[in-house]
């Protein structure tokens, strides 16, 4: 029997576009590999059986006393179907096998010379030991052993010799190198199972530790935060009440006082509600936005800061968190114009582009800048608002004296 190294080298093709596809960008889809490998082993084969069929040589045409019959065309067809019917692989691989052992004995038996078709059946065996349990494998190798080796047997043109022993290897190796990758695809599998287990308890404890910290938080707030802020607004609003010859700025900062605490007190208990998760009341308050500014404004100019609003553009609604980063940052700005600016006047300008809305607060006061740049929790905290709703914010002197804030805020918040 002839049987050539082509044969090996041909069943090894089965990982190699796999091996080609990780060096590269391309990958193919398992239905075209599969198509590639079935063109190239059908291509070999008929190519090879024609060549046992036709031999060149005088001394080729008789083999063992037997006269070499060439193949007429229709007969390569059954090669052509054993080969071809490996683009199933995949889907089908024992009716594949069953396929491809059929053509190649009908080749066979029809008396015609066709070893070169005999490696067909070992490919087609590999997709069955990678796809099935390993006991199927084996039984389906023994098989396709027993149905090859009768083909050498009964062939007029084989005698025994070393390719039946190497046909015989090329089996048990497409049994054994199917049960390995399965094993290791199983294997893989598993890692990735174990993976994603481990990740989504780490995800879990990370949680329940973000958990355990927003409560100590909400504690330590509503421990010492909000009773500070309660006593200011009992203090201040006892002092108006029974204090009656007090000037006019000293009643109205006291009422200022007073009205600040307690929106302070009523804002530290929605964010209290959002850090324990509370399902009351509280919880489902909206978040202020600029729709609040008016209230914010008279605040602060009940505090000694006059201020003023100038709005630009066509206003729209805004999204929850560039409307909640909008206000929040135009409080912080007028909080630090009253501590820092002196006697001064602020004016807030809200320019609504197409895009973007553009937030403008100076002041004119001429307090120690040093203390209003410095990068105290006021600025980082504003930069940060502004970054987390994809916006920017730039703070620090006004070419015209006091200081400045601006802000550029999407319409639309960053995903």
């Amino acid at each position: 029997m002839r049987f050539t190294l082509g044969a090996v080298a041909t069943l090894n093709m089965t990982h190699a576009p796999r091996d080609l596809a990780h060096g590269s960008r391309f990958r193919l889809p398992p239905l075209g590999v599969d198509l590639c490998l079935a063109i190239v082993v059908t291509g070999v084969t008929v190519w090879g059986c024609y060549s046992e069929s036709n031999p060149s040589s005088k001394a080729l045409r008789v083999l063992h006393g037997h006269v070499v019959t060439p193949a007429p065309a229709w007969a390569y067809l059954l090669v052509a179907v054993a080969g071809l019917a490996l683009v199933w692989r995949r889907r089908h691989p024992r009716a594949v096998l069953a396929a491809s052992l059929s053509g190649v004995l009908a080749f066979t038996a029809l008396g015609y010379v066709g070893n070169a078709a005999l490696v067909i059946p070992p490919i087609a065996l590999y997709a069955v030991a990678v796809t099935r349990s390993a006991r199927q494998a084996v039984v389906l190798g023994g098989v396709t052993l027993l149905a090859l080796g009768a083909i050498v047997a009964t062939s007029p043109f084989n005698t025994f010799g070393s390719g039946d022993i190497a046909l015989g290897a090329l089996v048990a190796v497409a049994v054994l190198a199917g049960i390995a990758s399965a094993n290791r695809r199983d294997y893989l599998a598993a890692v990735r199972t174990r993976s994603e287990l481990v990740a989504r308890t780490q995800e879990e404890k990370i949680r329940r530790t973000v958990d355990a910290e927003r409560l100590r938080i909400a504690r330590e707030l509503h421990d010492v935060v909000a009773h500070t802020m309660s006593t200011i607004n009992v203090q201040a609003g006892v002092a108006s009440y029974v204090t009656e010859d007090l000037p006019p700025v000293a009643a109205d900062a006291l009422r200022a006082i007073k009205v600040a605490s307690k929106d302070g007190l009523r804002e530290l208990r929605a964010i209290l509600s959002v850090l324990r998760q509370a399902d009351d009341a509280d919880s489902h308050q909206p978040q202020p936005g600029l729709a609040r500014l008016d209230t914010l404004v008279a605040g602060v100019t009940a505090a000694g800061l006059p201020t003023g609003v100038v709005t630009e553009g066509r206003p729209c609604a805004l999204p929850p968190a560039v409307d909640l980063a909008a206000y929040r940052i135009i409080q912080e700005s007028l909080t630090n114009a009253v501590r820092h600016a002196g006697p001064a006047t602020a004016t807030v300008t809200i320019t609504y582009g197409h895009r973007d809305v553009r937030l403008r607060v100076t002041d004119t006061g001429h307090g120690p800048q040093a203390a209003r740049t410095s990068a105290g929790h006021g600025l980082i905290g504003m930069r940060e608002r502004a970054a987390a709703a994809g916006g920017s914010l730039t703070a620090g002197p006004s070419h015209h004296g006091g200081f400045e804030v601006v802000a550029v805020l999407p319409k639309e918040p960053q995903a």
